[in-house]
């Protein structure tokens, strides 16, 4: 767990590093649920051992699935269910973790019981419409019983389902997924078409795990024929670019800084942080890349001599939407104007992300004009260290404690607890570099 309250002072010396981020977060969250859900063992290398993928590896628990040995699973076998689940005793509680709830609602509409997935108080303030309706469509019986409307907790139905083929609304990997869940346990071909291509570990995994699973029209059409038969396949899970990206904009924006993370995901559809940032001036490089069912390599950022303003394409958005908030902190530090458009869906995360971020900026003297799905930073003005609050938001955190190794003065974050939710171990890599720097 990380402390509610952490400070940090301008960085006065590079950092230097050589270091893995935890397990990638979207994968460890699907190796949980098809491993859990497969005949035979997984064994599971570099799990995000987090309490947001934990809370999906223990409502697969629920499910009937085993982990030896549990404590810190990390590494760990998960002997699955031979897609037997027995219905869950009580009601799982998914913590703060959206993903989770959504991929496991696909899984759950498609059993032959009832049951029900709940949360924080945060969680439970973020719309499921966005998979209700589709799954509605196949038939599944699912209500959202929150205090407010669309909103967990979600009480299901489960039973047999018919396919579909759906067309996403907007570009969601999570309601491509939850959908595609479902579809394997269905029988007949469901399918999902998406305005924008987004990040593809479902599609990576189905195949892994032996799931005849179809990619057409450049990526844009999903299929998958059930039901399926799942059988247990060893993995080793990559670092997690999102939790890497603190990283890449931390050294990029401190002097003199060179810092080098090892076996970080190198998927395609996660990459686009890379892109944006080498756009603006980052000297980014990779090497010792391996291709795997998820590619993987080293990537060794530099401080950069000037970073620019950019525009974010509106088809980058999906494949980057975790990290606005430390790429508009790059933004505050570079020269001329950068532009985050067509990003509504920031405003029901964790917080409300394009309020949270500009209102932090603005705190430290940043120059931020904010829009219904967005924000321009003007960059280049000198930020000032500041109390913050992150509004219990993980990336909000991270993301304003790497603002304060470059603002004048000190900078604290306050309610910074959920980090563990995505990055346990942050703190420590935090001032391991600052001890260094």
């Amino acid at each position: 767990m990380a402390s509610n309250t952490i400070s940090i002072t301008p960085q006065q010396e590079g950092l230097q590093g050589d270091f893995c981020v935890p397990g990638d977060k979207s994968i460890s969250h699907r190796v949980a649920i098809l491993g859990g859900l497969a005949g035979g063992s997984t064994q599971v290398r570099n799990f995000l051992c987090s309490a947001d993928c934990l809370n999906t590896l223990r409502a697969m628990q629920q499910l009937g699935a085993r982990v030896s040995p549990e404590a810190n699973p990390t590494c760990f076998t998960l002997t699955g269910v031979a897609q037997q689940p027995t219905p869950p005793a009580q009601q799982i509680d998914c913590g703060n973790s959206g993903t989770g709830m959504r991929l496991l609602a696909g899984v759950l509409a498609a059993l032959p019981f009832a049951s029900s997935l709940s949360g924080d108080e945060s969680l439970c303030s973020r719309p499921m419409g966005r998979i209700i309706t589709p799954l509605s469509a196949m038939g599944a019986r699912l209500q959202a019983c929150g205090a407010k409307p669309g909103c967990a907790p979600l009480h299901i139905e489960g039973g047999r389902l018919s396919p579909i083929d759906y067309e996403l609304p907007m570009a969601s990997a999570q309601v491509k997924s939850a959908v595609l869940l479902a579809g394997m346990l269905t029988q007949g071909t469901t399918s999902v078409r998406q305005p924008a291509i987004t990040r593809d570990h479902t599609e990576r995994l189905f195949s892994h795990f032996g799931i005849p699973c179809r990619v057409e029209d450049a990526g844009l059409r999903v299929s998958v024929e059930g039901p399926v038969t799942l059988r247990g396949r060893d993995i080793t899970i990559p670092g997690d670019i999102s939790s890497a990206a603190f990283w890449l904009v931390a050294a990029g924006i401190v002097p003199g800084s060179c810092l080098t993370l090892r076996h970080v995901g190198l998927n395609p559809t996660r990459t686009a942080i890379i892109d944006v940032l080498r756009r603006m001036g980052a000297d980014i490089s990779i090497s010792q890349r391996v291709d795997a069912c998820e590619p993987y390599g080293d990537i060794t950022v530099r401080s950069a001599a000037r970073l620019v303003g950019t525009e974010l394409r509106p088809e980058e958005i999906p494949n980057l939407i975790d990290e606005i908030p430390i790429l508009a902190v790059a933004a505050a530090f570079a020269e001329g104007e950068t532009s985050i458009r067509h990003a509504a869906e920031l405003r029901v995360k964790e917080s409300d992300r394009i309020a949270t971020t500009a209102g932090n900026l603005r705190a430290m003297g940043g120059c931020v004009q904010e829009y219904d799905d967005g924000m321009v930073i003007s960059g280049g003005a000198p930020l000032q260290g500041a109390v913050l609050d992150s509004f219990g938001d993980h990336r909000i955190a991270m993301s304003f404690l790497v603002a304060g190794m470059r603002a004048a003065g000190p900078t604290t974050l306050l309610r910074c607890e959920n980090i563990s939710t995505s990055y346990p171990g942050f703190e420590t890599h935090l001032h391991s570099l600052i001890h260094t720097a």
